[in-house]
């Protein structure tokens, strides 16, 4: 399956939209981590399916700090536009919805990376398995 990615060019104008619609301090912290985030992910020895790539995205935006403001926001809408234009439209507004709370669990760090791809496979198979959920539930008691 050929991949589409995210440039930084429109990462950065889709983190504006979000400052701009929600509030919060508008500019890049750090671009050197923002570009960083999306061209690894291009990287098939270090994420070598959609899955892999998606949670890093996601992962990493959240964690980096690339933005002044709206990191955990701009994870989560970065993530549902790499899903849509990937083919996964048919799960983004389940991704918006569920990612609103591992997005503040991430900055807690209550969920890993991996614990993060696994709740992302769950969302595009359109349920969510047992073993993610104790895992989650596991996460998020310590």
């Amino acid at each position: 399956m050929k991949v589409f990615y995210i440039d930084l060019a429109h990462a950065v104008e889709v983190h504006d939209y979000i400052i701009s619609e929600s509030g919060g301090t508008h500019g890049v912290l750090n671009s050197g981590s923002l570009e960083s985030v999306l061209e690894l992910i291009k990287n098939d020895s270090y994420y070598p399916d959609f899955l892999d790539k998606i949670a890093h995205l996601c992962f990493a935006i959240n964690k980096n700090h690339a933005f002044n403001d709206g990191n955990k926001r701009t994870s989560i809408a970065l993530g549902a536009f790499f899903l849509s234009l990937n083919g996964y439209d048919y799960c983004v507004s389940s991704f918006i919805r569920e990612m609103e709370n591992y997005a503040v669990w991430i900055a807690e760090n209550k969920i890993h990376k991996e614990l993060l791809r696994n709740v992302i496979e769950d969302i595009t198979m359109g349920e969510f398995r047992e073993e993610t959920h104790i895992a989650v539930m596991n996460a998020l008691s310590k």
